[in-house]
């Protein structure tokens, strides 16, 4: 009997992945079937899963609302995929750090595309770019940062590439979003800026205020801002699209916060690396974290899944994450009384005479 009752719990841990809840919120976490895979960047794709860069186990994962996962491996060697993106074609989208290539995989949302898994990959024409941060571009392109070879790229769905140098030398452009304003935003690492390039590869820098902060990932709010993580800074920064920046500090010390995403709950949610946390900062700066259940798991990559839920990968302990928003119940109040509802007047109460007769 017992032998049978272990059995049901490993499938139960397969299946469901395993579940911690406490004060309204709920963890659930995933483990990833090959071991030591180092998943990365994670994204929700157009056939309502969530995909996900395996980076050391050189795959793309697709796991299911219910937890199902399923890897698709890399036809080349050593290709390292890092950052993943929706792609305007149904597809996903990711980068390859090793490989100097940016891949490709159905995911079966386009019928003329089913079964999901098939992967095409591109060359850069930079050696050695190290490509990294990848987004769908407002002009149904590709664009993505080299953060070796300095530059930003674009590139058509059929593989044609275009490059624009950035000014500052080893400004290490790290992770790129599309803001309010209909142009491409990038955190450059080395350069400690938020850069912006227009669909034409008009290239802007604004600097960072605290200085070799090493801004990481970036993401539009629902303010018309852009937010962005400082993984040295210890903070979460918002950049106006006219580049005024204003930072917020993140309570707990040596966070290294890493990818942040717009929520469906009107907040910005982040991974915290090094303390294994998961943040929320709302648009007035005011910062929240969860502990994640699993500890030392360094959470990565983040995204908001077709459920409503938060996404994220857990780098170091080859899991995928799953966090439902608390959902906080205001305080019940009377009804206002329906429209022509005349309230009763209350009779008063006889008041005695002067010799004592009501």
């Amino acid at each position: 009997m017992e032998e049978r009752n272990l059995r049901f719990v490993v499938l139960w841990l397969v299946i469901f992945g395993t579940v911690s809840s406490a004060l309204g919120q709920t963890f659930n976490e995933y483990p990833v079937t090959t071991a030591g895979s180092g998943p990365s960047g994670i994204a929700a794709g157009a056939d309502g899963k969530v995909w996900f860069a395996e980076k050391t186990g050189n795959a793309i994962g697709r796991i299911a609302v219910g937890g199902i996962v399923t890897e698709f491996p890399l036809p080349s060697s050593g290709p390292r995929p890092d950052q993943t993106a929706p792609g305007p074609d149904g597809a996903i989208w990711f980068t390859e750090n090793g490989g100097n290539k940016i891949g490709r995989i159905t995911t079966g949302a386009l019928f003329s595309e089913y079964p999901p898994g098939k992967i095409t990959e591109f060359p850069i024409p930079t050696a050695n770019a190290t490509p990294t941060g990848i987004t769908h571009g407002p002009d149904h392109l590709l664009w993505f940062t080299e953060s070796s070879g300095n530059k930003i790229g674009r590139m058509t769905t059929a593989g044609v590439v275009t490059e624009f140098p950035i000014s500052t030398s080893a400004s290490k452009p790290d992770r790129i979003t599309v803001g309010p304003d209909g142009n491409l935003w990038f955190t450059e690492n080395g350069g400690n800026k938020i850069g912006r390039i227009s669909t034409s590869g008009a290239i802007t820098e604004f600097p960072v205020t605290t200085a070799g902060s090493t801004p990481a990932g970036i993401a539009a709010g629902p303010d018309g801002n852009l937010w962005f993580t400082e993984r040295t800074g210890n903070k979460i920064g918002r950049i106006t699209t006219a580049g005024a920046v204003t930072e917020f500090p993140i309570p707990t010390p040596n966070s290294s916060p890493g990818d942040i995403v717009a929520g469906p709950d009107g907040n910005l949610w982040f991974t915290e690396n090094a303390t294994s946390k998961l943040g929320r900062v709302t648009t007035g700066g005011e910062v929240t974290e969860y502990a994640v259940p699993t500890s030392a798991s360094q959470p990565l990559g983040v995204a908001v899944g077709g459920d409503g839920r938060i996404w994220f990968t857990e780098q170091a302990v080859n899991q995928i994450g799953r966090f439902t928003i608390p959902i906080v119940t205001p305080t019940p109040t009377a009804p206002p009384p329906p429209r022509g509802h005349v309230t009763p007047l209350t009779a008063p109460t006889p008041r005695p005479d002067i010799h004592g007769r009501q």
